[in-house]
């Protein structure tokens, strides 16, 4: 397996920048002071941004196809934090319903250990990669989702995501991880179609 290409460094720039300012767009709570649909609109809308430099810049690009696909399906074992989504339901600081989604991403990010760490071979993996993409596409969004209808009906049950550190789920955390699902997705088709292509499948195993 070849190293990955270098992390390039106006990406790294970037992504520094984008940190600094969900970090202070937390510390500020800046959030509280929008509609409750502007929120799910920043989310998609550093999705695209994200999706869109992956299309379009070709450094940005050749870096995340090189990295092994494990790696970025190892990035998602950060939603680990659905155990915070847990404790703050405990204690009454967020509605019933994240409940249901702090086990739902308890349960995909100790999936994607699963799939990223079992001794699979390669067609097997990508199956069971593809699978673990699909569940984990579902769940962030019905997370989104469910966020934003109570976000609509009772605003102020949201108000824990207007501070840190919850604040940086909507500005920082979602996006990377909805972005991550498309390209995984994107990486699996044109493994698919490169297999299945006359003369570029002979020898692989």
């Amino acid at each position: 397996m070849q190293p990955p290409a270098p992390f390039p460094v106006a990406l790294r720039a970037l992504g520094l920048l984008w940190l600094f300012c969900a970090l202070a767009v937390g510390k500020l709570q800046l959030l509280q002071c929008l509609p409750a649909l502007a929120i799910p609109g920043i989310v998609l809308a550093l999705t695209g941004g994200l999706l869109l430099a992956y299309h379009y810049a070709g450094s940005v690009r050749a870096w995340l196809d090189a990295v092994d696909l494990r790696t970025l399906v190892f990035l998602h074992v950060i939603r680990f934090f659905g155990f915070y989504f847990l404790y703050l339901e405990v204690r009454g600081f967020l509605p019933p319903d994240f409940y249901a989604a702090g086990i739902g991403e308890i349960l995909v990010s100790f999936l994607a250990l699963v799939v990223g760490l079992a001794p699979l071979p390669s067609s097997q993996r990508r199956r069971a990669v593809t699978i673990w993409n699909v569940l984990g596409l579902v769940g962030i969004l019905m997370v989104m989702f469910n966020a934003t209808r109570l976000g609509l009906v009772q605003p102020w049950s949201l108000r824990p995501f207007a501070a840190l550190p919850l604040s940086l789920l909507p500005t920082l955390l979602m996006p990377l991880l909805l972005a991550t699902h498309v390209i995984i997705f994107l990486r699996l088709l044109r493994e698919a179609d490169s297999q299945g292509s006359p003369g570029t499948g002979s020898g692989s195993g």
